[in-house]
């Protein structure tokens, strides 16, 4: 791959040392309440409780729910933004591009089936979250990216729809709804991601 790296994308901006104190206590206590009950047996009231804070300072920092799970799934995204960044290959750089388009649907797929209930709620909190998040966006522009090194044709338009049917929404969907085997999902995703890289 040329040098047009990508750089880890929603890098915090440096905080008062009590903002991350708070942070880290209300991110501790989503998580363990999201393991504990699910995503969708916990309340925003829920976490300010098992957080020791106010509502008010969770509501002033995260929005709503789907924030917070957006919040939650950060460091997740961050080790996987790593790993296509800095890790060997084929995720990392290093490896053809069409090997590094694999790699990354199935380490995106392996990160999507551990979070899914997260990935849901975080994708779907309002019209169009997903795709205005910051790693959406870092990811599309890394498939694009080695789309064009593969040659392929309309690299933006193959981005998105390789992106799409990540979604978590649609994985849910697949495998809960349509009772699809993940194996299956996979191995069709990864055709699809084939064809689409080809010129």
């Amino acid at each position: 791959m040329s040098m047009r790296e990508l750089t880890v994308l929603g890098q915090p901006a440096p905080e008062r040392a009590d903002a991350a104190r708070n942070r880290r206590r209300i991110l501790q206590a989503a998580e363990r309440l999201f393991t504990d009950r699910g995503v969708a047996g916990v309340s925003m009231d829920d976490v300010a409780a098992a957080a020791g804070l106010g509502k008010g300072t969770l509501y002033r920092r995260f929005g709503d729910k789907a924030g917070l799970g957006i919040a939650v799934l950060d460091e997740r995204e961050r080790e996987l933004q790593d790993a296509i960044l800095h890790g060997p290959p084929p995720l990392g750089p290093g490896a053809a591009p069409r090997k590094r388009l694999k790699a990354f649907v199935h380490a995106y797929l392996g990160y999507a089936w551990r979070n899914l209930e997260l990935l849901v709620v975080a994708e779907t909190g309002s019209p169009g979250a997903r795709y205005r998040s910051g790693v959406y966006v870092g990811f599309r522009r890394h498939v694009e990216l080695l789309l064009i090194d593969a040659g392929a044709d309309d690299p933006a338009l193959a981005a998105e729809l390789i992106l799409v049917p990540l979604a978590g929404d649609f994985l849910r969907y697949l495998a809960v709804d349509r009772e699809l085997e993940r194996d299956a999902i996979r191995a069709s995703l990864l055709r699809l991601t084939a064809r689409l890289a080809r010129a």
